[in-house]
């Protein structure tokens, strides 16, 4: 009688169990990740979040005057540099006599134009009925003096800090090679090449008032382009300089700023000014373009066509409301919850958290209120990744639409089936190796000899 081979059977159990201790290697990997996850929002590294929009801003339309003007005629012309809003827009387009601010165009050209500012020359002769001119006007200088051996690094202090209208005749005359007319050729060229549209210049210094004529626009633009000069606004800032002896003059001679805003023991004295040109004549009144900067905000700011008791109390009164009433600031940052969500398929949560995916920042006045328009889904359902999108949500400031941004989950959430499945495949090794012992037991029973029937 042939007995039955128990071999074929054991090999088949310990295939199942090696099958099984495999099926368990390979999904470990696999489910492993979402087990492990639960890293909160907050712990996200900004520095790979995107940075914040900054170029956006509530303010639709240029504001109401802050202030009294002194008359109502004058133009004014103040915008945020950094994020190009501008805030005041008053008589900024018309066409006026714009005085010593012209000095600005003159101070351009030469940084410009690579002279060596530090190179002695001789003042022709022929400016002498030019300084006789100015005198005649009762125009400021520096006392120059035709055969005086000067330097143009000196002439651009004069220029900025004493206003010398002098000063800028021999700026003009050396760098057109000895006619002014020619120089003032260039100012204009240059104008229109910033974009000017109401400038016409017809001297270097704005002393003379026939035909000089500009825009609080236009004189914005041309501030920019000096403000871009590292040199003009350290000169600009300069409150007094030391002229050495010449030729013509002995000893040394100080000259001191004359913008007041920047003198600390003057009444509107303003530690924000960064300075850039002032400017009087009968016709023009008093005129002033300033840049100004705190904790980071610049403004740029022209007046024209006020007069003496009141430019600097304007210029003072706008910019101080100015910084004190808008900035930037975030308006919906990455580290801050925006909703929770109902969570089904999870047994490790109940609510789901979302986030920005960014942050939005933007300009405006500070009194305006940041509102969110939202739209997510009712509830959100396992499994979800961090990063994964689940709706979006409208920024607002002050009513007016900022920006949309996506909404996003800040952890992973892992779905019960998984999780039921993960806590089946922790326990296979142990169903592996039951089999592989049942499997060796049997192989063992089977092995032995059956007992021979007794006759």
């Amino acid at each position: 009688m042939k007995r039955s081979h128990p071999a074929p059977l054991a090999r088949r159990l310990c295939a199942l169990a090696a099958a099984a201790v495999l099926a368990a290697a390979l999904a470990l990997p696999a489910l492993a990740a979402p087990a492990a996850s639960s890293a909160a929002r907050s712990d996200i590294d900004p520095e790979d979040t995107p940075a914040a929009q900054t170029a956006k801003t509530s303010v639709t339309a240029p504001l109401a005057l802050p202030v009294a003007l002194a008359n109502e005629d004058e133009s004014v012309y103040l915008y945020n540099m950094d994020n190009r809003t501008v805030l005041l827009d008053y008589n900024s387009t018309e066409s006026r006599y714009v005085a010593s601010t012209t000095k600005m165009m003159t101070a351009l050209l030469l940084l410009e134009s690579g002279a060596d500012l530090y190179a002695e020359f001789t003042i022709a002769d022929g400016l002498a009925q030019e300084f006789k001119t100015i005198q005649d006007y009762n125009g400021a200088d520096m006392g120059l003096k035709t055969g005086e051996t000067v330097r143009l690094i000196d002439m651009l202090y004069g220029l900025l800090v004493r206003s010398a209208n002098d000063a800028a005749s021999v700026i003009a005359w050396q760098l057109s090679g000895g006619s002014i007319q020619s120089f003032v050729a260039q100012m204009n060229q240059r104008a229109a090449e910033l974009g000017c549209t109401g400038t016409t210049f017809s001297c270097p210094h704005g002393l003379y008032d026939a035909g000089n004529l500009s825009t609080a626009q236009d004189l914005a633009r041309i501030a920019e382009a000096c403000y871009a000069q590292p040199l003009y606004m350290e000169v600009a800032e300069t409150l007094s300089y030391t002229l050495p002896a010449t030729n013509k003059h002995k000893n040394e001679r100080t000259i001191e700023n004359v913008n007041l805003m920047m003198l600390p023991d003057q009444p509107y004295y303003r530690a924000y000014i960064r300075g850039m040109k002032t400017g009087f004549t009968t016709l023009a009144g008093r005129c002033f373009v300033t840049t100004a900067t705190q904790n980071g905000a610049t403004y740029l700011l022209v007046v024209l066509g006020s007069t003496k008791d009141s430019i600097y109390a304007e210029c003072a009164g706008i910019l101080d409301w100015a910084f004190d009433s808008f900035s930037d600031r975030v308006l919906l940052d990455t580290a801050a919850q925006v909703a929770q969500l109902p969570l089904k398929g999870c047994d490790e949560a109940e609510t789901a958290a979302v986030y920005a995916a960014r942050s939005v920042a933007a300009y405006g006045p500070n009194t305006d209120e940041v509102t969110l328009e939202l739209d997510l889904p009712e509830t959100v359902r396992a499994p979800v990744k961090a990063g994964d999108v689940i709706g979006t949500a409208g920024v607002y400031l002050g009513g007016q639409y900022i920006d949309t941004v996506d909404l996003v989950a800040g952890q992973d959430y892992a779905s019960a089936f998984l999780s039921g499945l993960w806590n089946t495949v922790l326990l296979a090794p142990v169903l592996a190796v039951v089999l592989l012992a049942l499997g060796l037991f049997t192989l063992r029973l089977g092995g032995r000899a059956p007992a021979r029937p007794q006759r």
